[in-house]
Protein backbone atom coordinates (compact mmCIF):
# COMPACT_ATOMS: atom_id res chain seq x y z
CA UNK A 1 0.00 0.00 0.00
CA UNK A 2 2.63 2.35 -0.06
CA UNK A 3 2.06 3.50 -3.33
CA UNK A 4 -1.51 4.37 -2.34
CA UNK A 5 0.00 6.44 0.31
CA UNK A 6 3.04 7.86 -1.74
CA UNK A 7 0.19 8.88 -4.71
CA UNK A 8 -2.38 10.45 -2.46
CA UNK A 9 0.10 12.52 -0.96
CA UNK A 10 1.09 13.74 -3.68
CA UNK A 11 -2.14 14.44 -5.27
CA UNK A 12 -2.99 16.54 -2.31
CA UNK A 13 0.15 18.33 -2.97
CA UNK A 14 -0.48 18.58 -6.48
CA UNK A 15 -4.01 20.12 -5.52
CA UNK A 16 -2.36 22.56 -3.37
CA UNK A 17 -0.05 23.61 -5.75
CA UNK A 18 -2.25 24.24 -8.35
CA UNK A 19 -4.25 26.72 -6.04
CA UNK A 20 -1.54 28.34 -5.11
CA UNK A 21 -0.11 28.61 -8.69
CA UNK A 22 -3.64 29.49 -10.12
CA UNK A 23 -4.30 32.50 -7.16
CA UNK A 24 -0.53 33.78 -8.37
CA UNK A 25 -1.36 34.09 -11.97
CA UNK A 26 -4.45 35.85 -11.10
CA UNK A 27 -2.83 38.23 -8.50
CA UNK A 28 0.01 38.84 -10.43
CA UNK A 29 -2.21 38.92 -13.22
CA UNK A 30 -4.53 41.43 -11.55
CA UNK A 31 -1.46 43.86 -10.14
CA UNK A 32 0.45 44.05 -13.19
CA UNK A 33 -3.07 45.47 -14.51
CA UNK A 34 -3.45 47.45 -11.51
CA UNK A 35 -0.06 48.78 -12.22
CA UNK A 36 -0.31 49.73 -15.52
CA UNK A 37 -3.28 51.40 -15.16
CA UNK A 38 -1.77 53.30 -12.48
CA UNK A 39 0.89 54.62 -14.66
CA UNK A 40 -1.80 55.38 -17.65
CA UNK A 41 -3.69 57.52 -14.87
CA UNK A 42 -0.48 59.38 -13.50
CA UNK A 43 0.89 59.72 -17.03
CA UNK A 44 -2.71 61.08 -18.23
CA UNK A 45 -2.41 63.65 -15.42
CA UNK A 46 1.28 64.70 -16.47
CA UNK A 47 0.10 65.54 -19.63
CA UNK A 48 -2.73 67.77 -18.93
CA UNK A 49 -0.45 69.65 -17.03
CA UNK A 50 1.91 69.97 -19.56
CA UNK A 51 -0.28 70.43 -22.20
CA UNK A 52 -1.94 73.61 -20.14
CA UNK A 53 1.59 74.51 -19.40
CA UNK A 54 2.66 74.79 -23.14
CA UNK A 55 -1.36 76.45 -24.01
CA UNK A 56 -0.98 79.06 -21.79
CA UNK A 57 2.47 80.33 -22.56
CA UNK A 58 1.73 80.39 -26.37
CA UNK A 59 -1.65 82.12 -25.55
CA UNK A 60 -0.67 84.73 -23.11
CA UNK A 61 3.15 85.34 -24.94
CA UNK A 62 3.49 88.80 -25.60
CA UNK A 63 3.28 88.65 -29.24
CA UNK A 64 1.57 85.75 -30.89
CA UNK A 65 3.88 83.77 -32.98
CA UNK A 66 3.26 80.80 -35.56
CA UNK A 67 2.64 77.88 -33.56
CA UNK A 68 5.91 76.53 -35.39
CA UNK A 69 7.97 78.94 -34.12
CA UNK A 70 6.77 79.47 -30.65
CA UNK A 71 8.07 75.15 -30.35
CA UNK A 72 10.85 76.21 -31.81
CA UNK A 73 12.45 79.50 -29.53
CA UNK A 74 10.49 78.17 -26.49
CA UNK A 75 10.05 73.98 -25.83
CA UNK A 76 13.74 73.38 -24.60
CA UNK A 77 13.18 75.68 -21.70
CA UNK A 78 9.51 74.74 -21.43
CA UNK A 79 11.02 70.96 -21.86
CA UNK A 80 12.93 71.68 -18.24
CA UNK A 81 10.60 73.33 -16.80
CA UNK A 82 7.85 70.63 -17.30
CA UNK A 83 10.70 68.10 -16.26
CA UNK A 84 11.58 69.75 -13.29
CA UNK A 85 7.57 70.26 -12.31
CA UNK A 86 6.68 66.71 -13.09
CA UNK A 87 10.09 64.87 -12.40
CA UNK A 88 10.23 63.05 -15.59
CA UNK A 89 12.23 62.99 -18.61
CA UNK A 90 10.09 65.34 -20.96
CA UNK A 91 10.46 66.07 -24.63
CA UNK A 92 8.48 67.99 -27.31
CA UNK A 93 7.80 68.15 -30.82
CA UNK A 94 6.21 70.38 -33.18
CA UNK A 95 3.10 69.86 -35.58
CA UNK A 96 5.91 68.48 -37.89
CA UNK A 97 6.95 65.75 -35.59
CA UNK A 98 10.75 68.07 -34.81
CA UNK A 99 11.91 67.71 -31.42
CA UNK A 100 12.14 70.80 -30.95
CA UNK A 101 13.18 70.35 -26.83
CA UNK A 102 14.24 67.98 -24.39
CA UNK A 103 15.07 67.54 -20.75
CA UNK A 104 17.49 64.45 -21.98
CA UNK A 105 21.28 64.92 -22.60
CA UNK A 106 20.69 62.44 -25.67
CA UNK A 107 17.52 61.06 -27.52
CA UNK A 108 16.42 57.51 -26.87
CA UNK A 109 18.17 55.06 -29.29
CA UNK A 110 14.43 53.29 -29.74
CA UNK A 111 12.60 54.73 -33.09
CA UNK A 112 9.32 56.19 -32.07
CA UNK A 113 8.30 57.63 -35.83
CA UNK A 114 5.22 55.36 -35.89
CA UNK A 115 4.21 56.63 -31.91
CA UNK A 116 4.86 60.19 -32.91
CA UNK A 117 3.14 59.96 -35.97
CA UNK A 118 -0.36 58.45 -33.83
CA UNK A 119 0.10 61.36 -31.44
CA UNK A 120 0.23 63.83 -33.82
CA UNK A 121 -2.99 62.68 -35.47
CA UNK A 122 -4.13 64.62 -32.04
CA UNK A 123 -4.45 61.05 -30.16
CA UNK A 124 -2.79 59.64 -27.36
CA UNK A 125 0.25 56.85 -27.79
CA UNK A 126 2.51 54.76 -25.82
CA UNK A 127 4.93 52.50 -26.74
CA UNK A 128 7.05 49.95 -24.10
CA UNK A 129 10.29 49.22 -24.14
CA UNK A 130 12.44 46.98 -21.43
CA UNK A 131 11.86 48.85 -18.49
CA UNK A 132 11.11 51.87 -20.13
CA UNK A 133 7.73 53.67 -21.25
CA UNK A 134 7.66 56.35 -23.87
CA UNK A 135 4.20 58.38 -23.67
CA UNK A 136 2.89 60.89 -26.08
CA UNK A 137 -0.19 63.40 -25.55
CA UNK A 138 -0.96 65.86 -28.67
CA UNK A 139 -0.99 69.11 -27.77
CA UNK A 140 -3.71 71.86 -29.06
CA UNK A 141 -4.48 75.41 -28.91
CA UNK A 142 -7.83 77.21 -29.80
CA UNK A 143 -8.12 73.61 -31.94
CA UNK A 144 -4.46 74.68 -33.42
CA UNK A 145 -1.91 71.35 -33.06
CA UNK A 146 1.13 73.13 -31.37
CA UNK A 147 2.69 69.87 -31.09
CA UNK A 148 3.56 66.44 -28.87
CA UNK A 149 4.53 66.00 -25.48
CA UNK A 150 6.52 63.13 -24.81
CA UNK A 151 6.83 61.52 -21.28
CA UNK A 152 9.67 59.02 -20.20
CA UNK A 153 8.63 56.35 -17.22
CA UNK A 154 10.90 53.94 -15.85
CA UNK A 155 8.83 50.48 -14.37
CA UNK A 156 11.72 49.45 -13.12
CA UNK A 157 10.34 49.94 -9.38
CA UNK A 158 6.67 48.22 -10.44
CA UNK A 159 8.52 45.24 -12.12
CA UNK A 160 10.67 44.81 -9.03
CA UNK A 161 7.31 45.09 -6.82
CA UNK A 162 6.06 42.09 -8.87
CA UNK A 163 8.91 39.98 -9.01
CA UNK A 164 8.85 40.12 -5.42
CA UNK A 165 5.45 38.85 -5.00
CA UNK A 166 6.19 36.46 -7.48
CA UNK A 167 9.02 35.14 -5.16
CA UNK A 168 6.96 35.13 -2.07
CA UNK A 169 4.24 33.14 -4.15
CA UNK A 170 6.83 30.34 -5.06
CA UNK A 171 8.02 30.19 -1.59
CA UNK A 172 4.20 29.81 -0.48
CA UNK A 173 4.01 27.13 -3.38
CA UNK A 174 6.80 24.92 -2.03
CA UNK A 175 5.62 25.15 1.54
CA UNK A 176 1.69 23.92 0.57
CA UNK A 177 3.69 21.71 -1.17
CA UNK A 178 5.81 20.17 1.74
CA UNK A 179 2.80 20.85 4.42
CA UNK A 180 0.00 18.80 1.91
CA UNK A 181 2.40 15.79 0.98
CA UNK A 182 3.10 15.70 4.90
CA UNK A 183 -0.61 15.99 5.71
CA UNK A 184 -1.64 13.55 2.61
CA UNK A 185 0.64 10.89 3.38
CA UNK A 186 -0.14 10.84 7.21
CA UNK A 187 -3.55 10.89 6.57
CA UNK A 188 -3.45 8.25 3.87
CA UNK A 189 -0.92 5.74 6.01
CA UNK A 190 -4.12 5.08 8.31
CA UNK A 191 -6.17 4.50 5.63
CA UNK A 192 -3.67 2.39 3.81
CA UNK A 193 -3.33 0.46 7.20
CA UNK A 194 -6.47 -0.61 6.88
CA UNK A 195 -6.87 -1.47 3.27
CA UNK A 196 -3.16 -3.41 3.93
CA UNK A 197 -5.81 -5.67 6.64
CA UNK A 198 -7.84 -6.52 4.17
CA UNK A 199 -6.36 -7.68 1.71
CA UNK A 200 -4.04 -9.88 3.96
CA UNK A 201 -7.57 -10.92 4.95
CA UNK A 202 -8.46 -11.77 1.08
CA UNK A 203 -5.24 -13.63 0.36
CA UNK A 204 -5.34 -15.72 3.73
CA UNK A 205 -8.91 -16.87 2.18
CA UNK A 206 -7.31 -17.36 -1.48
CA UNK A 207 -4.53 -19.56 0.56
CA UNK A 208 -7.24 -21.51 2.51
CA UNK A 209 -6.59 -20.06 5.77
CA UNK A 210 -9.76 -18.84 6.64
CA UNK A 211 -10.87 -16.06 9.21
CA UNK A 212 -11.90 -16.51 12.79
CA UNK A 213 -12.90 -12.70 13.58
CA UNK A 214 -13.64 -9.79 11.20
CA UNK A 215 -10.29 -8.24 9.85
CA UNK A 216 -11.06 -4.31 10.86
CA UNK A 217 -13.14 -3.02 13.63
CA UNK A 218 -14.08 0.41 12.60
CA UNK A 219 -17.78 2.15 12.74
CA UNK A 220 -17.79 3.16 8.49
CA UNK A 221 -17.52 1.24 4.76
CA UNK A 222 -14.39 0.13 5.76
CA UNK A 223 -15.70 -1.47 9.06
CA UNK A 224 -18.62 -2.82 7.37
CA UNK A 225 -16.21 -4.46 4.26
CA UNK A 226 -14.53 -6.24 7.06
CA UNK A 227 -17.62 -7.48 8.60
CA UNK A 228 -18.86 -8.77 4.67
CA UNK A 229 -15.32 -10.45 4.71
CA UNK A 230 -15.66 -12.27 7.43
CA UNK A 231 -18.79 -13.73 6.30
CA UNK A 232 -17.91 -14.56 3.35
CA UNK A 233 -14.72 -16.45 5.05
CA UNK A 234 -16.76 -18.69 7.00
CA UNK A 235 -19.49 -19.29 4.29
CA UNK A 236 -16.74 -20.42 1.64
CA UNK A 237 -14.89 -22.37 4.40
CA UNK A 238 -18.14 -24.25 5.06
CA UNK A 239 -18.64 -25.38 1.63
CA UNK A 240 -15.32 -26.04 1.27
CA UNK A 241 -15.14 -28.52 4.06
CA UNK A 242 -18.46 -30.35 1.80
CA UNK A 243 -17.37 -30.04 -1.39
CA UNK A 244 -13.90 -31.85 -0.67
CA UNK A 245 -14.63 -35.35 -0.17
CA UNK A 246 -16.56 -35.23 -3.43
CA UNK A 247 -13.90 -33.31 -5.14
CA UNK A 248 -11.17 -35.86 -3.94
CA UNK A 249 -13.34 -38.47 -5.09
CA UNK A 250 -13.25 -36.66 -8.54
CA UNK A 251 -9.71 -35.46 -9.11
CA UNK A 252 -8.67 -39.10 -9.10
CA UNK A 253 -10.32 -39.71 -11.90
CA UNK A 254 -10.13 -36.28 -13.58
CA UNK A 255 -6.12 -35.90 -13.40
CA UNK A 256 -5.68 -39.81 -14.64
CA UNK A 257 -7.75 -38.87 -18.06
CA UNK A 258 -6.00 -35.28 -18.13
CA UNK A 259 -2.48 -37.50 -17.72
CA UNK A 260 -3.51 -39.34 -20.23
CA UNK A 261 -4.66 -36.92 -22.87
CA UNK A 262 -1.79 -34.69 -21.89
CA UNK A 263 0.97 -37.92 -22.45
CA UNK A 264 -1.02 -38.46 -25.92
CA UNK A 265 -0.48 -34.72 -27.01
CA UNK A 266 2.93 -34.49 -26.10
CA UNK A 267 3.72 -37.69 -27.80
CA UNK A 268 2.06 -36.86 -31.03
CA UNK A 269 3.34 -33.36 -31.16
CA UNK A 270 6.79 -34.35 -30.21
CA UNK A 271 7.31 -37.41 -33.07
CA UNK A 272 5.62 -34.44 -35.39
CA UNK A 273 8.20 -31.97 -34.57
CA UNK A 274 10.88 -34.36 -34.15
CA UNK A 275 10.25 -36.26 -37.93
CA UNK A 276 9.34 -32.29 -39.29
CA UNK A 277 13.24 -31.10 -39.05
CA UNK A 278 15.27 -33.09 -41.12
CA UNK A 279 12.93 -33.39 -43.81
CA UNK A 280 12.70 -30.14 -43.74
CA UNK A 281 16.75 -30.22 -44.46
CA UNK A 282 15.99 -33.22 -47.02
CA UNK A 283 13.31 -31.36 -49.02
CA UNK A 284 15.70 -28.10 -49.25
CA UNK A 285 18.50 -29.59 -50.74
CA UNK A 286 16.05 -31.59 -53.23
CA UNK A 287 14.89 -28.12 -54.26
CA UNK A 288 18.46 -26.79 -54.43
CA UNK A 289 19.35 -29.75 -56.68
CA UNK A 290 16.96 -29.41 -58.92
CA UNK A 291 17.82 -25.78 -59.69
CA UNK A 292 21.71 -25.83 -59.75
CA UNK A 293 22.08 -29.49 -61.35
CA UNK A 294 25.49 -29.50 -62.43
CA UNK A 295 26.93 -27.84 -59.43
CA UNK A 296 29.38 -30.77 -58.25
CA UNK A 297 30.03 -29.68 -54.78
CA UNK A 298 26.21 -28.80 -53.73
CA UNK A 299 26.00 -32.22 -54.78
CA UNK A 300 28.63 -33.96 -52.62
CA UNK A 301 27.45 -31.48 -49.77
CA UNK A 302 23.38 -32.39 -50.30
CA UNK A 303 25.00 -36.07 -50.83
CA UNK A 304 26.47 -35.89 -47.50
CA UNK A 305 23.76 -33.78 -46.14
CA UNK A 306 20.82 -35.60 -46.52
CA UNK A 307 22.97 -39.03 -45.72
CA UNK A 308 23.13 -37.42 -42.20
CA UNK A 309 19.09 -36.41 -42.13
CA UNK A 310 17.97 -39.99 -43.64
CA UNK A 311 20.01 -41.26 -40.90
CA UNK A 312 18.86 -39.40 -38.80
CA UNK A 313 14.61 -40.16 -39.57
CA UNK A 314 15.60 -43.92 -39.61
CA UNK A 315 16.82 -43.60 -36.00
CA UNK A 316 13.94 -41.69 -34.94
CA UNK A 317 11.58 -43.98 -36.85
CA UNK A 318 13.39 -47.24 -34.91
CA UNK A 319 13.49 -45.64 -31.33
CA UNK A 320 9.32 -44.35 -32.01
CA UNK A 321 8.97 -48.40 -32.33
CA UNK A 322 10.69 -49.13 -29.23
CA UNK A 323 9.02 -46.08 -27.51
CA UNK A 324 5.61 -47.18 -28.74
CA UNK A 325 6.03 -50.92 -27.76
CA UNK A 326 7.23 -49.93 -24.35
CA UNK A 327 4.15 -47.19 -24.16
CA UNK A 328 7.17 -44.64 -23.01
CA UNK A 329 6.62 -40.65 -24.03
CA UNK A 330 9.86 -39.84 -23.33
CA UNK A 331 13.22 -39.82 -25.24
CA UNK A 332 15.96 -41.75 -23.77
CA UNK A 333 18.96 -39.84 -22.53
CA UNK A 334 22.37 -41.00 -23.68
CA UNK A 335 24.46 -38.80 -22.52
CA UNK A 336 28.41 -38.78 -24.13
CA UNK A 337 30.87 -36.23 -24.18
CA UNK A 338 29.81 -33.50 -27.09
CA UNK A 339 32.25 -31.35 -28.90
CA UNK A 340 30.01 -27.97 -29.50
CA UNK A 341 31.79 -26.38 -31.98
CA UNK A 342 32.56 -29.71 -34.30
CA UNK A 343 28.36 -29.80 -33.61
CA UNK A 344 27.35 -26.85 -34.79
CA UNK A 345 29.65 -26.70 -37.33
CA UNK A 346 28.10 -29.58 -38.61
CA UNK A 347 24.35 -28.43 -38.10
CA UNK A 348 25.22 -25.06 -40.14
CA UNK A 349 26.32 -26.94 -43.23
CA UNK A 350 23.19 -28.73 -43.18
CA UNK A 351 20.80 -26.04 -42.87
CA UNK A 352 22.71 -23.25 -44.44
CA UNK A 353 21.15 -25.24 -47.56
CA UNK A 354 17.67 -23.90 -46.29
CA UNK A 355 18.50 -20.38 -45.21
CA UNK A 356 20.20 -19.87 -48.89
CA UNK A 357 16.61 -20.83 -50.13
CA UNK A 358 15.57 -17.96 -48.11
CA UNK A 359 18.23 -15.70 -48.96
CA UNK A 360 19.73 -15.57 -45.70
CA UNK A 361 22.90 -16.85 -44.57
CA UNK A 362 23.99 -18.44 -41.64
CA UNK A 363 27.23 -18.06 -40.11
CA UNK A 364 28.45 -20.02 -37.08
CA UNK A 365 31.28 -18.64 -34.85
CA UNK A 366 31.97 -21.19 -32.38
CA UNK A 367 35.11 -21.64 -30.10
CA UNK A 368 36.30 -25.22 -28.81
CA UNK A 369 34.02 -26.57 -26.10
CA UNK A 370 32.55 -29.74 -24.63
CA UNK A 371 29.48 -30.62 -22.77
CA UNK A 372 28.41 -34.10 -21.47
CA UNK A 373 25.07 -34.48 -22.66
CA UNK A 374 22.73 -36.43 -24.94
CA UNK A 375 23.81 -35.39 -28.79
CA UNK A 376 20.49 -35.93 -30.54
CA UNK A 377 18.95 -34.11 -27.59
CA UNK A 378 21.61 -30.82 -28.63
CA UNK A 379 20.83 -31.67 -31.96
CA UNK A 380 16.82 -31.13 -31.51
CA UNK A 381 17.72 -27.61 -29.71
CA UNK A 382 20.08 -25.93 -31.64
CA UNK A 383 18.35 -27.41 -35.05
CA UNK A 384 15.26 -25.98 -34.12
CA UNK A 385 16.30 -22.35 -32.84
CA UNK A 386 17.79 -22.35 -36.24
CA UNK A 387 14.98 -23.43 -37.95
CA UNK A 388 12.71 -20.71 -36.24
CA UNK A 389 15.74 -17.90 -36.91
CA UNK A 390 15.30 -18.83 -40.69
CA UNK A 391 11.63 -19.34 -40.77
CA UNK A 392 11.02 -15.52 -38.88
CA UNK A 393 13.67 -14.01 -40.22
CA UNK A 394 13.57 -11.25 -43.45
CA UNK A 395 14.95 -11.45 -46.58
CA UNK A 396 19.07 -10.52 -47.01
CA UNK A 397 19.09 -11.35 -43.50
CA UNK A 398 21.63 -13.25 -40.98
CA UNK A 399 21.64 -15.97 -38.69
CA UNK A 400 24.65 -16.28 -36.30
CA UNK A 401 25.29 -18.83 -34.27
CA UNK A 402 27.71 -18.47 -31.64
CA UNK A 403 29.36 -21.18 -28.91
CA UNK A 404 31.94 -19.78 -25.90
CA UNK A 405 33.36 -21.45 -23.49
CA UNK A 406 32.47 -19.80 -20.25
CA UNK A 407 34.98 -22.45 -17.57
CA UNK A 408 32.23 -24.26 -15.63
CA UNK A 409 29.67 -23.70 -18.62
CA UNK A 410 28.79 -23.40 -22.01
CA UNK A 411 26.96 -20.61 -23.95
CA UNK A 412 25.13 -20.59 -27.40
CA UNK A 413 23.58 -17.75 -28.72
CA UNK A 414 21.40 -18.06 -31.76
CA UNK A 415 20.90 -14.47 -32.86
CA UNK A 416 18.26 -13.46 -36.50
CA UNK A 417 18.04 -10.38 -38.04
CA UNK A 418 14.28 -11.04 -38.15
CA UNK A 419 10.95 -9.58 -37.19
CA UNK A 420 11.11 -10.11 -33.35
CA UNK A 421 8.75 -10.89 -30.95
CA UNK A 422 6.05 -8.76 -29.80
CA UNK A 423 6.82 -7.87 -25.68
CA UNK A 424 3.37 -8.89 -24.55
CA UNK A 425 4.17 -12.19 -26.23
CA UNK A 426 7.68 -12.76 -25.15
CA UNK A 427 6.71 -14.05 -21.39
CA UNK A 428 4.71 -16.96 -23.30
CA UNK A 429 7.25 -18.45 -26.13
CA UNK A 430 7.92 -21.29 -24.07
CA UNK A 431 4.56 -22.48 -23.42
CA UNK A 432 3.28 -25.83 -25.38
CA UNK A 433 1.29 -25.11 -28.20
CA UNK A 434 1.82 -21.22 -28.35
CA UNK A 435 2.52 -19.03 -31.33
CA UNK A 436 2.79 -15.45 -31.73
CA UNK A 437 1.70 -15.32 -35.27
CA UNK A 438 -0.88 -18.09 -35.91
CA UNK A 439 -1.04 -17.10 -39.92
CA UNK A 440 2.91 -16.95 -40.16
CA UNK A 441 3.01 -19.89 -37.93
CA UNK A 442 0.58 -22.06 -40.35
CA UNK A 443 2.60 -20.73 -43.62
CA UNK A 444 5.94 -21.91 -42.11
CA UNK A 445 5.05 -25.15 -40.29
CA UNK A 446 4.77 -24.19 -36.72
CA UNK A 447 3.50 -26.18 -34.29
CA UNK A 448 4.09 -24.07 -31.02
CA UNK A 449 5.96 -26.97 -29.72
CA UNK A 450 9.45 -26.06 -30.84
CA UNK A 451 10.69 -24.01 -28.05
CA UNK A 452 8.65 -25.75 -25.25
CA UNK A 453 10.39 -29.27 -26.42
CA UNK A 454 13.51 -27.22 -26.70
CA UNK A 455 13.44 -25.83 -23.12
CA UNK A 456 12.73 -29.15 -22.08
CA UNK A 457 15.96 -31.17 -23.32
CA UNK A 458 18.08 -27.98 -22.37
CA UNK A 459 16.66 -28.62 -18.88
CA UNK A 460 17.30 -32.19 -19.28
CA UNK A 461 21.18 -31.68 -19.65
CA UNK A 462 21.13 -29.76 -16.40
CA UNK A 463 21.25 -26.45 -18.63
CA UNK A 464 18.73 -23.19 -19.60
CA UNK A 465 17.81 -21.53 -21.84
CA UNK A 466 16.25 -17.97 -22.59
CA UNK A 467 15.05 -15.28 -25.00
CA UNK A 468 18.03 -13.01 -23.87
CA UNK A 469 16.43 -10.41 -26.22
CA UNK A 470 13.81 -9.40 -29.09
CA UNK A 471 13.17 -6.25 -31.43
CA UNK A 472 11.81 -5.11 -34.67
CA UNK A 473 15.86 -5.42 -35.59
CA UNK A 474 15.71 -9.47 -34.46
CA UNK A 475 15.74 -11.74 -31.91
CA UNK A 476 18.49 -13.86 -29.95
CA UNK A 477 18.07 -16.74 -27.72
CA UNK A 478 20.94 -18.00 -25.47
CA UNK A 479 21.65 -21.62 -24.20
CA UNK A 480 23.84 -22.33 -21.21
CA UNK A 481 24.89 -25.75 -21.14
CA UNK A 482 26.95 -27.27 -17.63
CA UNK A 483 30.74 -28.67 -18.65
CA UNK A 484 30.22 -31.44 -15.86
CA UNK A 485 33.30 -33.98 -15.06
CA UNK A 486 32.17 -37.87 -16.16
CA UNK A 487 32.52 -40.09 -14.02
CA UNK A 488 35.55 -41.69 -15.25
CA UNK A 489 37.21 -38.60 -16.11
CA UNK A 490 37.30 -35.01 -17.22
CA UNK A 491 35.70 -33.69 -19.92
CA UNK A 492 38.48 -33.13 -22.81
Amino acid sequence: MRSLKLKMGLVLAALLIMTVAILSVLVLRGLNVNQQLQIEEMLAKQSRIASQYVRQSYVTGEERLPAETFMAHNSQRMALYLSMLTGLPIALYDASGKETGSSLARPPADSMSDTLAYALSGKIAYQSSGNTIMYFAPIRAEDEMLGVVRFQYSTARERAFAAEIRDLFEAAGLIALAAGFALGYGYFYRLAAVITKLRLASKDIREGRYLKEPPVRRRDELGDLGRDVYYMSDSIERNISAMREEQRKLELAIRKLQELEKQQKQFIGNISHEFKTPLTAIKAYIELLSMYRDDPKLTDEAIESMGKETERLYEMVDKVLRLAALEKYDFEQQAETVRLDELLHDLGSRMRGKAAKFDLTLRVEAEPAAVWADRESLIHIFVNLIDNAIKYNAPGGTITVRARNRGSFAEIEVEDTGIGIPGEAQVNVFEPFYTVNKDRSRQSGGTGLGLPLAKRLTEAQGGTIELAASSAAGTLFRVRLPARERRSGRLE
